[in-house]
């Protein structure tokens, strides 16, 4: 294992050999009707250098590290059948029509003998599915992409991975805040890779514009390579293979809110039904505990995602699908059944998370108003959330000073609210909290935006150290890494706080 190159991998191309697709190669942005994906190669690029490399998913494929050519859409080789998938999409709450693989495209399947997973290069060139844009990639948001889905994976949160980073070259412009300032970038392209990449909005484009007879392959196709302990028998065996999605995005979704993770633009065509995290745009990390952060300009008026109302907004995603599925039931009704569930699911979850957080032999009723009143004190000053719950976890007892690190403004910290609610936490875990289980749940590193912002400054200058140091770091995020400490276990410096890229990012890349 690990030695191989890629044309001695074994490739399928299940998605295009069993669903509809387009008649046309290539060519311009154009609607594709009743069709699930359009054969495209990617776009050549002048000079495409492999920078970072994922050991683990290159084992994972059977692959040694190579293949700047190919992971620079340069190149292909037997076997590979690369094409973009067709979806729609929700977008801030509005359908927004036919989307797709705007700059994603997939090379294909590589069946690894116990798994298989698709190869996709983020930023690799225009599409059907492009409208405006060119189909590429700058290099600050491939670097963003990489360094968050590895460390995503290793905090526990359910995740698409990346296999590499390639620079190409060239230069993108991008305006970077929408303000009419368009400028040159280096351009880069991600390999990026999942059991695959449908979404909650591969199903939607087919029932909005009423092809419910492709709805009905892609879900029999769905369930064949992906789900298949279910079927699609009848009503109930449908529900089953929701409530599975269901259940899974709920478990994602309550993960970010462990780990203070904010995804930005929870549309429904970036939502995946394998409750994985996908698409890497405008994220951001909690600095001080603010459930009305949101880091995505184009946000910033509604705040529609912002991080207090992503399990919301899963439960608001995920009832669109159900809406999508709805004319392959009888009696579609039933679709209620799967909300609730939905539901249920993610207060399950969500409770099993806080209890780990705060060390608690299990969550009981009584212990909603001591999250509760924990939120609502973690919001009267500025207090660095990641920093917080990681000294909890150590104190050995209930006195505020134990945690004067994590705040901002610790002179003007409500010390006595929080020494009242530290000693109802004590007195709740018999002065005794589970402090294994704490420190599983309450990461010590995690990839604050001003991390990866001073890892992309430097490969902005040709010097890669910073990504991989960050990279290395983030394998083991929950480990205290003493050598790290006193470098990336800090609060946000003052220089990023308004920050382009550290506090504020937009969808451009």
């Amino acid at each position: 294992m690990g030695n191989k190159s890629f044309a001695d991998l074994t490739w399928l191309a299940r998605f295009l050999d069993q669903t509809p697709g387009d008649e046309q190669e290539g060519g311009p942005s154009r609607q594709v009707p009743g069709v699930c994906w359009s054969r495209v190669k990617p776009t050549p690029t002048p000079n495409p250098t492999l920078r970072l490399w994922s050991e683990e998913i290159g084992e994972k494929i059977g692959i040694k590290k190579q293949g700047d050519s190919i992971l620079g859409g340069s190149e292909l080789v037997d076997g590979m059948d690369p094409y973009a998938q067709r979806y729609g999409g929700h977008q801030f709450g509005n359908w927004a029509r036919q989307l797709g693989d705007g700059r994603a495209i997939t090379l294909g399947e590589v069946d690894t003998g116990n798994e298989v997973i698709e190869l996709q290069l983020k930023g690799s060139g225009s599409t059907p599915y492009s409208r405006f844009s060119d189909g590429k990639a700058v290099l600050r948001s491939s670097i963003r992409e990489f360094l968050c889905s590895e460390a995503m994976f290793h905090l526990g949160v359910p995740t698409t991975r990346a296999l590499s980073l390639v620079t190409t070259g060239e230069d993108v412009v991008r305006d970077i805040m929408y303000d009419g300032r368009p400028a040159p970038e280096p351009g880069a392209i991600v390999c990026r890779t999942a059991p695959s990449f449908i979404r909650f909005g591969s199903f939607q484009i087919h029932t909005m514009t009423g092809d419910h007879e492709t709805l009905q392959t892609l879900a029999e196709y769905t369930v064949k390579h992906h789900f298949p302990e279910h079927n699609l028998d009848n009503d109930d065996a449908i529900i089953n293979w929701l409530n599975q999605i269901g259940e899974e995005t709920a478990l994602m979704i309550a993960h970010w809110m462990r780990v203070g993770f904010v995804h930005g633009v929870m549309n429904t065509d970036n939502m995946s039904i394998h409750g994985l995290t996908i698409d890497y745009g405008p994220y951001g990390w909690l600095e001080d505990f603010d459930p009305d952060w949101t880091p995505n300009t184009t946000d910033a008026g509604r705040k529609r995602y912002r991080y207090g109302n992503q399990p919301q907004i899963g439960a608001w995603n995920y009832a669109r699908l159900l809406e999508a599925i709805g004319p392959l039931f009888e009696d579609p009704e039933k679709l209620y059944q799967a909300l609730e569930n939905y539901y249920e699911k993610f207060e399950f979850h969500n409770n099993k998370m806080w209890s780990q957080k705060l060390g608690l032999d299990e969550f009981r009723k009584a212990d909603e108003a001591l999250v509760k009143e924990l939120i609502s004190i973690l919001g009267k000053v500025e207090t660095d959330m990641t920093i917080f719950f990681r000294l909890l976890s150590e104190i050995d007892e209930p006195n505020i000073s134990s945690l004067e690190d994590a705040f901002y403004d610790y002179e003007n910290a409500p010390k006595e609210e929080w020494n009242v609610w530290l000693n109802s936490w004590w007195e709740r875990v018999d002065r005794s909290p589970d402090r294994e289980s704490m420190k599983r749940a309450n990461p010590k590193y995690v990839l604050r935006n001003w991390m990866a912002q001073l890892a992309i400054d430097a490969a902005e200058k040709e010097d890669y150290s910073v990504c991989e140091e960050l990279f290395e770091l983030l394998k083991n995020p929950y480990d205290e890494q003493p050598e790290f400490e006193e470098k990336w276990f800090k609060k946000r410096p003052e220089w990023a706080r308004n920050r382009v890229g550290c506090s504020m990012l937009s969808c451009s890349s």
